[in-house]
């Protein structure tokens, strides 16, 4: 049985709102479901998102892996108190897309106080491994200085 990790109730739409004018907005990212303990989107695989090739490009997989895992990490804070932001993305692309969708799933491995860890899994519209992604979030206080 998971726990559920999430600081509050999160309302899909909102979320994904709250990603009006930012890349994942440009790149057709959609927000899916939220689980207990696990975040899912879909990206779809287009002009947007192909390289010359005419397959998937390793940045768009990397973008919503990213984008996905990021948004879930700062699910987990209080955010009038702290954020998240992404320190280290590691990302294997394991098989060609040429067309469709992509589904991602970030599940956390570690949630600490100062960082969090992300699994995210990309799949293809027949569930077969498209890219296998970590991403590391740092987690800063609001009223912390920035440097």
């Amino acid at each position: 049985m998971s726990t559920r990790i999430w600081f509050r109730d999160y309302d899909l739409d909102a979320l994904q709102q709250r990603q009006a004018g930012t890349l994942g907005a440009f790149l057709g990212i959609v927000f899916t479901a939220i689980g207990d303990d696990a975040l899912e989107a879909t990206m779809p695989v287009d002009a947007r998102t192909r390289q010359p090739l005419g397959i998937m490009h390793g940045g768009a997989s990397a973008a919503l892996a990213e984008g996905l895992a990021s948004a879930a990490s700062n699910l987990c804070l209080d955010l009038e108190r702290f954020y998240a932001v992404g320190l280290s993305l590691e990302i294997h692309h394991l098989r060609q897309v040429r067309e469709g969708l992509v589904r991602a799933r970030a599940t956390p491995l570690h949630l600490g106080r100062r960082t969090h860890l992300w699994s995210i899994a990309v799949t293809g519209e027949d569930g077969r491994p498209v890219s296998d992604a970590r991403l590391t979030t740092m987690i800063l206080a609001r009223d912390a200085p920035q440097t």
